[in-house]
């Protein structure tokens, strides 16, 4: 079993990249957060999550105390994310919003709907790259399970790899964790992290208007 790569060290908290595939909690053999605490020899709070299919960035906390803190700025929406993904269908639309309530589906899944009393709240830039394929990068609003994949399933533009919501087979879910940014004791705290390998996200990061896209603060959501 790799060791899992750490990006940030800090004296409340760490901040690691998940493996696409690798389970958040200890399930059928031991998930990211037990094989984490075993790596670093530190007991560790977890402050939000990743589906098993997504890779990218989490915060662990280091104390209770500090899990608190962070649970409330995610509760709180004052965690800053983005997100990268790869579709092969055009979407309904180019950019924008997507909003709506969800709801259980079958065989695990969710869907989008058109009322919006405790919407998922997303929005999202794309661009077409070589071979059919194109990206999105994504701010979500909220913090719904399944969120993201919902929302691109809803514009008939599901995240490649994604065969529970319809995407055709790959060898993983193209949706990884890319940024996240918050304020922390007074601080400004900003985190990027590529995916790797990168399989098929090669074709956007070497793209030439990935520029736009690198540092996603500076896009207008």
């Amino acid at each position: 079993m790799c060791d899992i790569q750490l990006l940030a060290d800090e004296p409340e908290y760490v901040v690691a990249i998940k493996a696409a595939g690798v389970s958040f909690h200890s399930e059928s053999g031991i998930g990211f957060v037990a094989q984490l605490e075993q790596q670093l020899d530190v007991k560790l709070y977890a402050v939000h999550r990743l589906d098993k299919v997504t890779s990218g960035l989490l915060i662990l906390a280091k104390s209770s105390a500090a899990a608190n803190k962070l649970s409330e700025l995610f509760a709180t929406r004052a965690v800053d994310k983005a997100y990268l993904a790869l579709i092969t269908d055009k979407p309904k639309k180019k950019q924008g919003w997507i909003k709506g309530d969800m709801s259980k589906s079958r065989r695990g899944a969710y869907k989008l709907l058109k009322s919006t009393d405790n919407p998922a709240v997303t929005r999202f830039y794309s661009m077409s790259l070589e071979s059919g394929l194109r990206a999105c990068v994504l701010k979500p609003f909220t913090g719904k399970t399944h969120q993201l994949r919902v929302a691109l399933k809803s514009l008939s533009a599901p995240i490649l790899g994604d065969e529970l919501y319809g995407a055709m087979p790959s060898d993983r879910v193209y949706l990884h964790a890319y940024a996240l940014r918050f304020m922390w004791q007074g601080d400004s705290k900003t985190y990027y992290a590529l995916p790797q390998p990168m399989g098929q996200f090669s074709k956007l990061i070497n793209h030439v208007d990935f520029a736009k896209w690198q540092n996603p603060w500076q896009l207008e959501w």
